[in-house]
């Protein structure tokens, strides 16, 4: 592990945006309001066409700090497209990736790196911690799931060396181990993370390598980024179906416990809705079906209060979690299809 007193490497950090000018500002501020030092930081930011005042701001920085590289794209690219462009870049060997709603902390980019030392370790992950949290939309429904999420994918790492996945908007990885992506991917930081777990090498989540955010707690806008996730989550789903036969690995195991499961969801619940269709002879079964029932009906009910500005916390969380599903179907459809563009609109934060 890296010390403070260490000479510490040089590293770069990588960030696509696209019409950030609410944001843009405190980014770079945030960045640079550092422990680590800053001559031996590079940031590479790649503006997708933004039209707005975010290539202005981001100019009128670049000319006050030159460890700022600007690369101005001029027609639309995606951020999987910019981030690969970047990373040949790069003049360092370890890379920080990140977005733009996402401030790091005084102490985040050396406790994000801190753990690279170690040869065994490739790719380390970044804390989001949620801002705001009021009792409306979906935040405490949101909040909930990304601190379990995070706390589960905290133990694969401190168990297995395994974490099922990074946050695409703060991890840090030697550049050796990272992957370009594939043309029109829709969920990057996956794909990297198998790679790296791929290639023999431990992926860890960093407790004190925090970032801040603020959840969309908008469910119209976090079900657009579930569907865009999804659909990348089946694009990960088919490039790394091998892994799940090599019962040796551990981390064969986590991608099946944590994510595969979780993905067949509304495929499971399709077949449960079947099955009880043709179990009515049985008691157990109808009480079953009748609870299934019930939950879909107080889902609904849920939906109905929100557009009279009403809520239950309680239906809420039943209502996000079969909402959820239904991105995660609707990403199926759409990954069926076949994926045409890595090219999305960033989540509006309120």
């Amino acid at each position: 592990m890296y010390d403070p007193k260490d000479d510490l490497p040089g590293i770069s950090i990588i960030m696509a945006c696209y019409n950030e000018e609410n944001d843009i500002e405190k980014k770079i501020i945030s960045t640079f309001n550092t422990n680590y030092p800053l001559n031996r930081i590079e940031f590479l930011i790649g503006s997708d066409n933004s039209t707005d005042r975010t290539n202005d701001i981001i100019r009128s920085y670049s000319e006050k700090f030159s460890l700022i590289n600007f690369f101005e794209f001029y027609q639309r690219t995606g951020k999987i497209n910019i981030i690969n462009i970047l990373k040949e870049k790069a003049k360092n060997d370890i890379l920080i990736f990140t977005d733009t709603k996402v401030f790091f902390r005084k102490d985040t980019i050396f406790n994000l790196i801190k753990h690279l030392k170690n040869k065994e370790i490739a790719l380390t992950g970044g804390i989001l911690f949620n801002n705001k949290l009021d009792n409306k939309g979906i935040y405490i429904q949101e909040n909930a799931y990304m601190n379990r999420e995070m706390q589960t994918k905290y133990n694969e790492g401190l168990i297995y060396g395994s974490s099922m996945g990074v946050f695409g908007a703060i991890y840090a990885i030697k550049k050796e181990y990272f992957n370009k992506i594939p043309v029109n991917y829709k969920v990057d930081d996956f794909y990297i993370t198998m790679k790296v777990l791929n290639a023999g090498k431990k992926v860890i989540f960093v407790k004190d390598a925090v970032a801040d955010e603020t959840l969309t707690g908008n469910l119209k806008e976090e079900f657009k980024r579930k569907v865009r996730i999804s659909t990348g989550n089946y694009q990960n789903l088919k490039h790394f179906f091998n892994v799940l036969f090599k019962f040796w690995k551990p981390y064969s195991y986590i991608f099946l416990s944590h994510k595969v499961i979780r993905w067949l969801g509304p495929f499971f619940m399709i077949t449960i809705i079947i099955s009880l269709s043709f179990l009515t002879k049985f008691t157990f079964y109808n009480i079953v079906s009748g609870v299934f029932i019930v939950l879909m009906a107080l889902s609904l009910f849920d939906l109905i209060l929100s557009r009279f500005n009403k809520k239950s916390t309680f239906l809420r969380f039943i209502s996000h979690f079969f909402t959820m599903n239904i991105a995660l179907a609707v990403g199926f459809i759409k990954f069926s299809k076949g994926v045409k563009s890595s090219i999305w609109e960033p989540s509006k934060r309120v």
